[in-house]
């Protein structure tokens, strides 16, 4: 029987290339894989650096597809709560051919929260049942790596927001690029709690767990401050005012030069000469 482990969504600010590839070898794993390294296997691995984004968790429950589409559907967690869960790439066909959904199982997710509605949403990526994993006797279960807990999860990115008043703070996290030239995608996670400090515009390694359907602040531990972003320039435009006062002003319109002929010169009239009156000569 084969099994998948997907290690985490994540991706690096040094090189991204480098966490893509470790995120595929990671989803190669299985049952003829007989080399694998018991000490090394892990749900949620150490972050490779530093600077490394992610937020990926761990979810028990039964995963129950909708009557529409089969990759789409609800996952029902031990406490008896419903999330919005999607399934993706190999765990599909995981699932049809080898995972019995009426049992419940570990998953491995990403989670996602709404921008209007907070709610939890659960991208199903793994399924963590290392004793399937290969076929070779363990000799020594304990070495089995670390302690795997149900509803924990990893988060890792930029605090862009957070309100003491309400107890919350929100994270931004950017995915891995596809291809070398593909712009950034990002996405943000609302987590409960208070960091305790001013923490807009740092990275954070957070470990978060997951109370119903929201993501609650276990501890936290800021790693870097990141460089602020520098600010678009906005184009001003003429009929916008430059200050608080409002003014239409137009703009300047190019002179245009035309040719202009000389005026034209009238003749010179000599004046006309007055009458002389003439006397008339004595009789």
């Amino acid at each position: 029987m084969n099994s998948s482990l997907n290690s985490s969504e994540s991706n690096s600010a040094s090189n991204p290339q480098q966490t893509n590839d470790q995120a595929i070898a990671a989803q190669n794993l299985s049952a003829d894989d007989n080399s694998l390294n018991w000490q090394r296997l892990q749900p949620i691995p150490p972050p490779s650096e530093p600077m490394q984004y992610r937020a990926i968790g761990l979810v028990r429950g039964r995963y129950i597809a909708s009557e529409d589409q089969f990759t789409q559907g609800t996952l029902l967690t031990e406490d008896e709560t419903p999330v919005s869960a999607v399934l993706l790439g190999r765990i599909i066909s995981l699932l049809k051919n080898h995972i019995d959904l009426a049992q419940e199982h570990l998953w491995v997710v990403y989670p996602r929260t709404g921008q209007k509605e907070d709610n939890l949403h659960l991208q199903i990526v793994g399924v963590w049942e290392p004793e399937k994993l290969t076929q070779q006797p363990i000799q020594s279960p304990e070495t089995l790596v670390q302690e795997v807990v149900d509803d924990y999860f990893s988060v890792r990115g930029e605090v862009i927001f957070q309100s003491t008043a309400e107890g919350h703070f929100i994270v931004k996290i950017r995915q891995i690029s596809r291809t070398p030239v593909e712009k950034p995608k990002y996405f943000k996670l609302k987590i409960l709690g208070d960091l305790e400090t001013k923490a807009v515009g740092q990275f954070w390694d957070l470990q978060v767990e997951r109370k119903a359907e929201t993501l609650v602040l276990g501890k936290g531990e800021v790693v870097a401050t990141l460089p602020p972003t520098k600010p678009k320039l906005k184009k001003q435009s003429y009929n916008a005012p430059s200050s608080g006062t409002k003014r239409n002003i137009t703009p300047p319109q190019p002179v245009r030069k035309t040719s202009v002929a000389p005026p034209i010169k009238q003749p010179v009239r000599s004046p006309t000469p007055k009458p002389i009156k003439r006397q008339n000569p004595p009789l």
